[in-house]
């Protein structure tokens, strides 16, 4: 019977071949293999370029840092100078103005009531400052 694996006369041809052919894979790898170490050499090149050179440096701009401070009591200082209530609107407005705007910097009492706090940073957001910072200490 043709096909069933029988050996008459021979071996059989029919019979698929269970066996990977690995020798064409290598011999591409090893090509692949010659081919990366003849041209990373090649790659690694730098091209020399005399470039030219400036001799003015950027200046960078620090933004003017304000400082906004709440005591215990809710007391609000700018900078150090108390605020009169109401004054802390005006002066957000003014700052949001700048080009470039300040940095707005919130140093609040460890007992100061949270409330204070919101309000002032939702003045700040109302006004359209967009650099707010908190202080802390460390210890």
């Amino acid at each position: 019977m043709i096909g069933s694996g029988s050996n008459v006369g021979g071996a059989s041809h029919s019979a698929p071949m269970s066996e990977i052919n690995t020798t064409p894979l290598v011999d591409v790898m090893l090509v692949l293999l010659v081919i990366f170490i003849i041209t990373a050499p090649l790659l690694t090149h730098a091209v020399k370029i005399d470039l030219p050179q400036t001799s003015s440096q950027p200046v960078p701009e620090k933004p003017e840092v304000i400082s906004v401070s709440i005591d215990a009591s809710g007391k609000m200082y700018w900078n150090d100078t108390p605020l009169v209530q109401g004054e802390l609107k005006l002066k957000l407005k003014e700052i949001a103005q700048k080009k470039p705007q300040p940095e707005l910097n919130i140093r609040a009492d460890k007992e100061t009531r949270y409330q204070v706090l919101a309000e002032v940073m939702a003045d700040a957001q109302n006004s359209g400052v967009s650099k707010l910072g908190f202080v802390s200490e460390s210890k």
